[in-house]
């Protein structure tokens, strides 16, 4: 009986709302970047907050999904970029733009798949899977494009991915955004898909026994984050009006460090795609916040860095006083 309420306590005690601090330190930091910083909260700079934040919020919708069930995929930036390298070479070719974006979005499944089937048919960790098509879907991006960049897209798709709404700081592109993220989190949360999901991070074994087809789910996850990202590389094209190879470099950590921000555990299994997107927001924030204080992009690669390593660390820190707590009120007298 008592080892029995000791696990219960345990369970109640070693999940703590991870995502809902992160969610309250936004709050935070946006208060006091309203009150103490100089333009931040002028709607132009705001729509460019939102903006530059919109890219790692994309793929921040199925990689949050790709990491609950315990796998990673990194070559998000490089499939990008390659999406950007695609469209900007058959621009140059003379295809409609019409034509192109499907095109993108096809080559972003071809790669999402070819990461989904080495991972689950032949067996291979994602991590090393997709540290190796980083470097592939990036190579091949540059014997696309070479060195050009592509700057000549059609207004009315520049000024969707960088316009905003009349004279609010409310950016085109968050709106389509927005009807994404109500969908991924009616998926992840209210779904036996999403549920299954959880039970694949938490127990792989036991995800299997249960009946849960494991491969399949993981396949579609890889395939889906490859659509996500070529979607990201079009919108980086546009909303930047520049197709390069080296297009949305870099973005992989800034989308695993605000997923792992947002109280997704890196072991699979916990957390809420509510609180990865509050991580990514944080992470856009405070990116802006650097930028407005003329911190250099090299600074803000290394905070980046020590956000990814707090995210991961937090929350196992935070589980284990948890467990301990659990323990000691389990062992207390009467």
């Amino acid at each position: 009986m008592a080892d029995s309420a000791f696990a219960r306590a345990v369970r109640r005690s070693a999940s703590p709302r991870w995502d809902g601090a992160v969610g309250a330190l936004l709050v935070v930091v946006l208060l006091f970047s309203f009150g103490f910083v100089d333009g931040f909260g002028n709607a132009l700079n705001l729509s460019f907050l939102i903006g530059n934040t919109l890219p790692i919020a994309l793929v921040a919708l199925p990689m949050t999904m790709l990491v609950v069930s315990g796998e990673i995929d990194l070559s998000v930036a490089s499939t990008a970029g390659l999406s950007g390298a695609v469209m900007g070479a058959l621009w140059n070719q003379g295809m409609a733009i019409e034509t192109i974006i499907p095109v993108c979005l096809l080559l972003g499944v071809v790669c999402g798949l070819v990461n989904g089937l080495l991972v689950t048919r032949l067996g291979l960790p994602s991590l090393a899977v997709t540290i190796g098509t980083l470097a592939a879907y990036r190579g091949i991006a540059q014997i696309v494009l070479g060195s050009d960049a592509v700057t000549d897209f059609p207004a009315a798709y520049l000024d969707f991915a960088s316009g905003r709404v009349g004279d609010t700081f409310v950016p085109y592109a968050l709106l389509p955004f927005l009807a994404l993220l109500a969908v991924a989190v009616v998926a992840l949360h209210a779904t036996p898909f999403g549920r299954s999901l959880f039970a694949i991070g938490a127990s792989e074994e036991a995800a299997r026994f249960a009946g849960i087809r494991v491969r399949r789910q993981k396949l579609i996850l890889f395939t889906l984050t490859g659509l996500m990202a070529s979607l990201t590389g079009v919108f980086w094209a546009l909303h930047y009006a520049s197709a390069r190879y080296d297009n949305a470099t870099g973005l992989e950590l800034s989308v695993v460090a605000a997923v792992l921000l947002g109280g997704i555990d890196f072991d699979g299994g916990k957390g809420t795609l509510g609180g990865a997107i509050a991580g990514v927001f944080l992470l856009g924030a405070l990116q802006n916040v650097m930028s407005l204080r003329d911190v250099s992009a090299q600074s803000q690669i290394v905070v980046t860095g020590v956000l990814l390593v707090l995210s991961v660390l937090g929350p196992r820190v935070a589980r284990q006083i948890a467990v301990a707590r659990a323990g000691r009120r389990a062992q207390a007298p009467g």
